[in-house]
């Protein structure tokens, strides 16, 4: 009986993926109003796709490379939505 495994849809872009990882992982969240990406401040999440990044790096890309890319990503998220009025 084949089997099938769980892959992850391809992205065309590099910044794509590492959003998909941080959010698979929890780092991140949609705000529900405007749809921009926050980030959660989940240090154990941020480390979990960290570690998703290094297991399963995209084609052509190293370990070490992928996990900076996820990194650098969620350095770029912010923790509140520009659109939403402070609180």
């Amino acid at each position: 009986m084949p089997t099938t495994t769980k892959r992850r849809p391809t992205f065309q872009t590099l910044r794509g993926w590492a959003i998909s990882v941080l959010h698979e992982a929890g780092a991140i969240r949609e705000c529900e109003e405007h749809g921009w990406m926050r980030d959660r401040m989940d240090p154990h999440a941020r480390e979990h796709a960290v570690a998703i990044a290094r297991q399963e790096p995209p084609a052509g890309l190293s370990a070490d490379a992928a996990a900076a890319e996820v990194r650098e990503v969620l350095d770029s998220i912010g923790d509140s939505c520009p659109e939403c009025p402070p609180q």
